[in-house]
């Protein structure tokens, strides 16, 4: 069929940020969904519909989907990071959630907090992306038993990183587009099995859910529009049904329309692609801010080795981050961002900038990650460490084995001001409360909090503008502790030298056997390279840095 005036496509972000990199629990398949939305729909008056308070969803997760409260919270939290509130309601909330005291009042500050019904339903059904096969969560009893077993949160899927291939979210929609209309039916338009008819009309709230999930445009005009924006044009009536009397749509004209309109992402990570950028031998960064300057740029670096990456530009505020396959390297990432993955990565230390919504990491051996973010979430890593200021809880999905926490400990000019443009705050602060959402290492052994005799500061060796002198927040009192005890032995060592009386010759001694010692140090610690790595490179070298 030909597409028409009308182009659409799959929206990037809540596949690549909506969909927690895992799969999500039987409880939350499509047919369970269903009976969800008709539960909302029907208790309008309770709070459900047409938005649905957190005390609700609470009910409807824990007494008819039998998950968890702290899972609840989870995907309700998700969805706020992803389709919340602007930045300063979001220090508005960090502010109120530091403030309380107990369990019991920080659940009544959530008692205030709401999501658009119909658009968190979508957000629900998108977490069904990382399902191995929706063949049998397509089946169902009336709710789930609570003898019934559900498989953990975070199993393997056994498939690649799907997040940041916009193929498979447009394949993802194009097969279940019909299972998505039917969640979002009003319950007289579905049969007593749940599904739609030939006669089944869709509500014009429905459509405008449906935004969520696409955007588009008008032939080539370049502006970029939600789908019920366009779903609205007038010639576009005929083809999706569209009554101005009931303000519904025929629900077969509607699919049918939405199908033939449907393409690939022109704004995608494709597009990004093959905008390339940068690159040195194999190393690759690639960007799309300067193809599609309408949306947030997405940034793509791989194959990095043995190299420093420094960068704070314009071009990746609001960016949504790749990280693949670098080894050896420190790459610092020092603006404000809207999401980083890191993968398939190894000895390797990431400094980013704050991040709005998430960083995930996955596949990665003994990288250290520095980030004050969201979310962060960790799947199939070893040895890493994380040091983080995170108001939520850390996310071990599975795979894990030796991960360590510790506080954010750095800082930059410009830090606080980053954190304000994306609405972080230093408190509350979750770093050392990770959240084991499947427990497939049988015990919390997975991760530990870095002891304080390990710790030390970090320091970003570049020269930028700004009013940030300290880590915002301060460190924890243990670590706190270590650090003025280290400062003491230095200043103890110090008045040691100078009490000896050494003649010049001895201090020349002296000074060359610490020298050596910290030289074997740097080696010893892989720090030499890392020194070594901020020398400017010589004119014509081929080095990629920042």
């Amino acid at each position: 069929m030909a597409a028409g005036p009308v182009r659409l496509w799959v929206r990037t972000e809540p596949f690549l940020v909506g969909a927690l990199p895992a799969p999500p629990p039987t409880r939350l398949a499509p047919h369970y969904l269903r009976k969800a939305a008709a539960y909302a729909r029907a208790r309008a008056d309770q709070g459900c519909f047409p938005r649905l308070s957190w005390p609700s969803w609470r009910h409807l997760a824990c007494g008819k989907l039998l998950l968890s409260p702290d899972i609840a919270w989870l995907y309700f939290e998700l969805y706020r990071g992803l389709r919340g509130p602007s930045p300063t309601l979001r220090l508005r909330w960090a502010e109120t959630e530091a403030a309380c005291s107990s369990a019991e009042e920080l659940e009544s500050e959530r008692s205030k907090l709401s999501v658009d019904t119909l658009q968190f339903l979508l957000f629900l059904y998108v977490q069904q992306f990382h399902n191995v096969s929706l063949r049998r969560s397509l089946l169902g009893d009336e709710w789930p038993s609570p003898r019934t077993k559900s498989p953990c949160l975070s199993e393997k899927s056994g498939t690649g990183n799907k997040s940041w291939d916009d193929q498979e979210h447009l394949a993802f929609v194009q097969s279940h587009l019909l299972d998505i209309l039917e969640l979002l039916l009003e319950p007289e338009q579905l049969s007593t099995s749940s599904h739609s008819s030939c006669s089944s009309l869709v509500s014009l709230e429905a459509v405008c859910a449906l935004s969520f999930l696409l955007e588009g445009t008008v032939s080539n005009s370049g502006t970029v529009c939600p789908l019920h924006k366009l779903a609205l044009r007038q010639p576009c009536h005929g083809l999706n049904g569209y009554s101005k009397s009931s303000r519904t749509f025929s629900l077969p004209k509607l699919e049918s329309w939405l199908r033939s309109s449907l393409s690939a992402n022109p704004l995608g990570i494709t597009v990004c692609v093959n905008a390339g950028g940068g690159s040195t031998r194999k190393a690759k960064i690639a960007c799309s801010a300067r193809v599609v300057p309408e949306v947030s740029p997405l940034v793509m670096m791989s194959h990095m080795y043995k190299q420093t990456v420094a960068k704070s530009s314009d071009t990746l505020v609001g960016a949504h981050v790749s990280i693949c396959r670098c080894h050896d390297s420190f790459i610092y990432l020092l603006s404000p961002l809207r999401s980083v993955t890191i993968e398939k990565c190894r000895n390797s230390t990431f400094v980013l900038g704050p991040v709005e919504v998430s960083v995930h990491v996955q596949s990665c051996d003994n990288v250290k990650v520095i980030a004050v973010c969201y979310r962060l979430s960790l799947s199939s890593t070893k040895g890493c460490t994380f040091h983080t200021l995170t108001p939520t809880q850390p996310l071990i999905l599975s795979g894990n084995q030796e991960v360590s926490f510790a506080p954010f400990h750095t800082h930059y000019p410009m830090l606080e001001d980053h954190m304000a443009q994306v609405g972080l705050a230093t408190l509350p602060n979750y770093w050392d409360s990770p959240m084991l959402v499947c427990r497939d290492s049988g015990d919390t052994s997975v991760f530990r909090l870095l002891p304080p005799s390990d710790f030390y500061t970090f320091v970003i060796p570049f020269v930028m503008e700004g009013d940030t002198t300290e880590t915002p927040g301060g460190l924890p009192q243990e670590y706190q502790r270590v650090l003025k005890k280290r400062k003491q032995m230095v200043k103890v060592w110090q008045r040691m030298v100078k009490e000896a009386g050494l003649s010049r010759d001895q201090t020349k001694r002296l000074q060359a056997v610490v020298e050596d010692k910290f030289y074997e140090w740097l080696v010893q610690t892989g720090n030499r390279q890392q020194l070594d790595s901020l020398v400017p490179p010589a004119l014509g070298s081929k080095q990629a840095a920042g």
